[in-house]
């Protein structure tokens, strides 16, 4: 998969520095800045409009990639004035006050920035500058959903695929059959936000991806760097989780998935910064059209006591984190979060972003299908169904940073799972919308009927959810490709004869193209490769009874989902 890259957005200038003389003077230098640094913090500033940009709505292609604007409208969702980049105006009369800018965030109107007191006072002086979200500074921090004790990583005792010991942790949730019917996530775009993914780049289990280029993106948060694959382990084991492919050992549920590694936190504190960082990650991901994010982080409790949440606060609408999963799926993503592992501390509850009301938060289970203890409990403060599902959690199969198939617990590592079935079986029905997914997961959970606040909806399976998809969003029209560029294909409806002619217009002219032919139960009924040399082509497609089909069309670039109905 190529996707043409965006860099988050950022204070991408260069301050040019000389180095003084003598070694007197290197020391006085080094104290005096030692002394500036110790009073900076870092804030986010809110500002009140985006009056004065030069960005609009009609012309997204100036900030999102294709990839992303396709996306929106395959979901009929139309690009608004949040999805508009700030000022750049504004962030230049920031940067002026002297404080450094980080980044911005185009969601919630803000700039990152690193200040002293007297620079933060200017700022708040700027007539366009709102306030200070929290009203305090953020500092950096990590806070995955595993609870300090967990940190510490507890380990308990088309031809079919040799899952190895990652076979229950499959089968629970109907993978095995998604991956016979040929699913893996392929054509999708995954992210996963974490606290780093050390050696991910060697670890044998993830080395078909790497030798596919299929991890398209990676980006550090905190460092402010590209490079992901020297920090904490965590999030390595949850990429080898979802997406390990070692035939014998471990096989994850989106093997052909393409994947961003985006890292928002820093092993060693905890702080509201991992949430500013969160939100930052997750416009970069938008910005690059992924599909799919998984979140094996949470937050409740921090270093600073006056920071901490309580319970009434998992509402779905105050961390600053929630807010920023549920605009993600705003823009057409789905979002899959860790429920957490204070099942047996003092707080038991979720923890954000898996209140959030969009969000899939994930509880953990053993191999028997019980309730691992540690798992948060729900529902949320305001009543709603929380975790949403449940999966393997308790000594799951992973592929550890030394390259090693060992087992780990907690909700950090159900979570993956779920997100891996999420990106395949989207893959089966791309007709859906985010939501509809969501909603097809939660119902094909086993305890749909009557979800409790350990499950939630239950384990879902594949089987389910197509069978939840085919009951509540069957096919029932053609998609209107009236565009000359666009591709079409007719007769549609068919007739009598399987005989179809596909009009390439100008988007798949001259190109190599891979079309699919998928059912809706999610089966691939036909597959070939075509050279689009002739504006249009013949293919004669199998026998097919009367209903509702899905013809794939796909150059590695970009993808076109035609309804098909046979007569």
């Amino acid at each position: 998969m190529n996707v043409s890259l965006k860099q988050p957005a950022s204070d991408r200038g260069n301050v040019g520095s000389k180095k003084p003389s003598g070694f007197g003077i290197v020391m006085v230098f080094w104290l005096l800045a030692s002394t500036v640094q110790a009073q900076q913090a870092k804030y986010l500033v809110l500002l009140k409009d985006k009056t004065g940009t030069a960005y609009t709505v009609d012309k997204p292609e100036a900030f999102l990639t294709q990839r992303s604007i396709e996306r929106r409208q395959r979901q009929n969702i139309p690009v608004k004035p949040r999805d508009l980049p700030v000022t750049p105006a504004y962030v230049a009369q920031i940067r002026q006050t002297g404080a450094k800018v980080w980044y911005t965030s185009r969601w919630l109107n803000a700039v990152l920035v690193e200040a002293t007191a007297a620079q933060l006072t200017a700022i708040r002086a700027l007539s366009f500058v709102r306030g200070i979200e929290f009203d305090r500074p953020l500092a950096n921090a990590r806070v995955s959903a595993e609870n300090k004790s967990e940190a510490a990583a507890r380990k308990l005792g088309q031809e079919s695929l040799d899952y190895g010991s990652s076979q229950n942790q499959i089968e629970m949730l109907g993978a095995n059959v998604m991956h016979d019917r040929g699913f893996s996530g392929v054509g999708k775009l995954v992210a996963i936000l974490d606290g780093g993914f050390q050696k991910s780049n060697t670890n044998p289990a993830l080395k078909t991806i790497f030798d596919e280029k299929r991890v398209v993106a990676t980006f550090d948060f905190v460092k402010k760097e590209t490079s992901v694959y020297e920090d904490d382990s965590h999030g390595n084991n949850v990429f080898s989780i979802m997406a390990g492919y070692l035939p014998g050992s471990l096989i994850g549920p989106a093997f052909g998935a393409s994947y961003v590694l985006l890292r928002s936190e820093d092993a060693g504190s905890e702080t509201r910064l991992e949430e500013a960082n969160w939100l930052l990650a997750a416009e970069y991901a938008d910005s690059l059209g992924v599909d799919v994010i998984n979140t094996s982080l949470g937050y409740t409790e921090f270093d600073n006591p006056a920071d901490n949440y309580t319970y009434a606060d998992m509402n779905g609408r105050t961390a600053l984190v929630t807010r920023a999963a549920d605009w993600a799926v705003g823009v057409g993503m789905i979002v899959v979060a860790s429920a957490g592992n204070e099942g047996n501390s003092p707080w038991r509850y979720i923890g954000a972003p898996a209140d959030g009301d969009s969000v899939l938060a994930v509880g953990a289970v053993n191999s028997l299908r019980n309730l691992a203890s540690f798992s948060s409990l729900g529902p949320s403060a305001d009543g709603r169904i929380k975790p949403d599902v449940s999966a393997r959690g308790q000594a799951t199969t992973l592929s550890n940073q030394n390259g090693t198939v060992t087992t780990g617990n907690g909700t950090s590592y159900s979570a993956p799972l779920i997100a891996g079935l999420v990106a395949a079986f989207w893959q089966s029905q791309p007709h859906l919308t985010a939501m509809q997914v969501v909603d097809c997961i939660r119902r094909a959970g086993d305890r749909f009927a009557a979800p409790t606040p350990q499950y939630g909806y239950g384990i879902p399976t594949f089987e389910n959810a197509v069978k939840v998809a085919n009951e509540r969003y069957p096919v029932t029209g053609v998609a209107d490709w009236t565009q000359p560029a666009e591709v079409f294909l007719y007769p549609n409806p068919m007739g009598a004869t399987s005989e179809v002619n596909i009009h390439w217009g100008t988007v798949f002219a001259g190109k190599n193209v891979y079309i699919q032919l998928v059912d809706t139960a999610g089966r691939i009924l036909y597959q070939q490769q075509v050279m689009a040399n002739e504006s249009i082509s013949k293919v004669t497609l199998p026998p097919l009874t009367a209903g509702g089909y899905f013809l794939k069309v796909n150059d590695n670039q970009r993808e076109r989902v035609l309804k098909v109905l046979k007569q």
